[in-house]
């Protein structure tokens, strides 16, 4: 019989203190960076940038500046500067280290743990400006300060080269930090004018009192932001492609130590609640306890101004989904350091419980008091709010009837005859395939997994739902077989939680014509089945480019999305290879279609995110507006296949 004795005393062999890896803060940083930044994509090479913005912004802020400026050099560098205090460069007294080091080597090292330096700040774990360095090829400091110029330098991932040094004399004041990513470290080390250009316009939204400017030596662009209504302004962006009911309403609380700005505006024809919420300029993408507050303050005010007027009776109060129905919002709090609690670094929920007593309040007594003076409008919003409750009542009823069988009326719908459905009723499991073209479709449906993968192929181009009224939408044969195929409902109707798929993919030739027919989908999915977007749901299939084989023995081949894969692929298939181009997915075959694009363990897939509300809505209107010339442009000019974008963010392996 085995002894557990020998069990222990391997176990003892293979794990003990010589296989414990130490690392500095630095070098932690640079081996898991996606834990500070996301990931090492497009999106956290930019994030690089708003750390160091960020910095700037605070100073502005909180009074002591009203300038920031971002400047991307040819060499792929940038450059942030700032006409704030400057940061500090004396000696730290526990360490006997110049301040302006630690802050940019040493993590949680900085002003913003107390309200001493920092009313309010962007900042909280004292990480922003040493991941940035970490992650840097060099990080370069000029700090002007108290009449003179100071600087200092990193390579190398944070590395000391020029220990702080004293320039010479000056007048100005504030801080130019100047640094290159480290190219090893990101999977994209391109910076993009349209990222920084829309994160910036944000900020300006955000914080009235700074402007923002931009700068691109690259391709001779450059810009300045500064609204002096900020948020009303945002709001107004947002709905500008939108039927909107009254003017925007904006409240702003000043006087408390969190400070409240919210603006808001119903439009008549948006069957979705568009809230956007900030804390310390910070965008809380999951929300948190200020829009927990801002939703409870909305449908209590509404309520009892309907109640108070008789318009709705005491016991047929609205639910707050109906009143925030086509209701688009913007809330900002300033909080002090004290009380910021994020639910993690990433800070994209806010968790300080003290907001939503205090969110709650204000906008209550706040709009109480704007639908007293507004009447009309009043009216005019409760009846809308009154129309949402019947028709999410009538389709209720509808699935109660349709689930118990007792439903007598045939329910007219246009049904693809090419449609394969999925077998399993296991409906999260199951996906459905929108693919173009019947030649695809028919590679598609021989390569699928008949049980948990539906395929639905395109006659022709969808409809642009965004210059078309729903009546029409509905008449359409595609769009019409998507949502009875789908079968949550559509706008104000749709619930995702009765969707007969877990997973939307759109898969489409990669040329312009395919891009298009994305935009198409995707814009129909935002306008009448969000829900699928921000759940998650909806992804766009990523076939490959290009096959590169033996040409003595065929079966020896590798697949390449790209021009980049593709050389390698050629390297390693070594001498005598031969290349398929694939222009189209109707020229794969159904082996071919189903082992690099279907099947779940070796395909790609884009998930579609919404990142930043500011970007979908300008990208829909040029892309869904009249001038179709500048929507092929722009679609020539951004869209790439193997990229991510601020709409779709690379999911591997689903």
């Amino acid at each position: 019989m085995k002894d557990d004795r020998d069990d222990i005393e391997l176990a003892e062999a293979e794990y003990n203190a010589s296989d414990i890896e130490l690392y500095s803060e630095m070098e932690g940083v640079r081996k898991r960076p996606g834990m500070y930044i996301g990931a090492t994509n497009a999106t956290g090479l930019h994030h690089l940038i708003w750390e160091i913005v960020d910095n700037g912004i605070d100073e502005v802020a909180n009074g002591y500046g009203s300038h920031v400026s971002v400047t991307v050099h040819k060499d792929g560098s940038v450059s942030v500067e700032d006409d704030g205090r400057g940061v500090p460069v004396d000696l730290h007294e526990k360490t006997g280290i110049p301040a302006i080091q630690l802050i940019y080597t040493r993590m949680h090292a900085g002003g913003k743990f107390n309200t001493k330096a920092y009313a309010t700040a962007a900042g909280l774990h004292g990480v922003g400006a040493t991941v940035t360095n970490a992650l840097s090829e060099f990080l370069d400091v000029t700090v002007y300060r108290s009449g003179q110029i100071y600087h200092i330098r990193f390579e190398n991932g944070g590395k000391l080269v020029v220990p702080l040094e004293t320039l010479g004399p000056t007048r100005k004041h504030g801080t130019l930090v100047h640094f290159k990513p480290d190219a090893s470290l990101f999977s994209v080390t391109e910076f993009k004018w349209d990222t920084i250009y829309n994160h910036l316009q944000e900020m300006a939204f955000l914080v009235k009192a700074v402007t923002l400017d931009l700068k691109d030596e690259r391709k001779g662009l450059s810009h300045s932001f500064h609204y002096e209504n900020g948020l009303q302004e945002y709001v107004a962006v947002l709905n500008q492609n939108k039927e909107p009911i009254g003017d925007i309403l904006h409240f702003e609380d000043d006087d408390s130590p969190i400070k409240i700005e919210i603006a808001m505006q119903w439009c008549s024809k948006d069957y979705n609640e568009n809230i956007y919420s900030y804390a310390n300029s910070i965008a809380t993408k999951d929300g948190g306890t200020h829009e927990t507050g801002l939703k409870a303050g909305i449908t209590r005010a509404v309520n009892d101004w309907a109640t108070s007027n008789g318009i709705v009776k005491e016991s047929q109060k609205l639910d707050g989904n109906d009143i925030r129905e086509g209701l688009t919002s913007v809330v900002s709090v300033k909080i002090p350091e004290d009380k910021l609690e994020y639910d993690s670094q990433t800070k994209t929920k806010l968790t300080s419980p003290e907001v939503t007593p205090l969110v709650n309040e204000f906008i209550y007594q706040s709009l109480v008091h704007y639908l007293a003076e507004h009447k009309d409008f009043a009216v005019e919003l409760v009846r809308k709010c009154q129309a949402s409750k019947q028709a999410r009542d009538a389709a209720r009823k509808a699935k109660e009837a349709a689930r118990s069988g007792k439903t007598s009326k045939k329910v007219d719908a246009i049904i693809s005859d090419k449609l394969a459905s999925a077998q399993s009723k296991d409906y999260k499991q199951n996906e459905l395939f929108i693919v173009e073209g019947d030649s695809a479709g028919g590679s598609a449906k021989t390569g699928r997994d008949r049980l948990h993968q539906a395929i639905l192929p395109l006659r022709g181009k969808p409809l642009n739902t965004d210059s078309v009224t729903m009546e029409r939408m509905l008449k359409n044969v595609e769009f019409s077989t998507i949502i009875q195929t789908i079968g949550a409902g559509v706008g104000a109707d749709f619930d995702v939680e009765d969707s007969h798929y877990g997973k939307i993919i759109i898969m489409t030739d990669a040329d312009t014509d395919g891009a298009h027919i994305q935009i198409l989908l995707l814009t129909f999915f935002y306008n009448y089945m969000k829900p699928l977007i921000t759940h998650g749901m909806v992804y766009i299939a990523c076939p490959p480019l290009y096959r590169v084989y033996k040409k003595s023995d065929p079966s020896k081949h590798i697949y390449a999305w790209d021009d980049k894969s593709l050389e390698e692929a050629k390297k390693k298939i070594g001498p005598g290879y031969g290349i398929n181009r694939y222009k189209g997915l109707g020229e794969m075959n159904a082996d071919q279609l189903a082992a690099t694009t279907m099947n779940k363990k070796t395909r790609q897939l884009l998930q579609v995110k919404i990142e930043d509300p500011l970007v979908v809505e300008k990208r829909i209107s040029i892309l869904m507006g009249n001038d179709a010339s500048q929507r092929r442009v722009w679609i020539e000019e951004n869209v790439k296949f193997n990229d991510e974008d601020s709409f779709i963010a690379e999911v591997k392996g689903q």
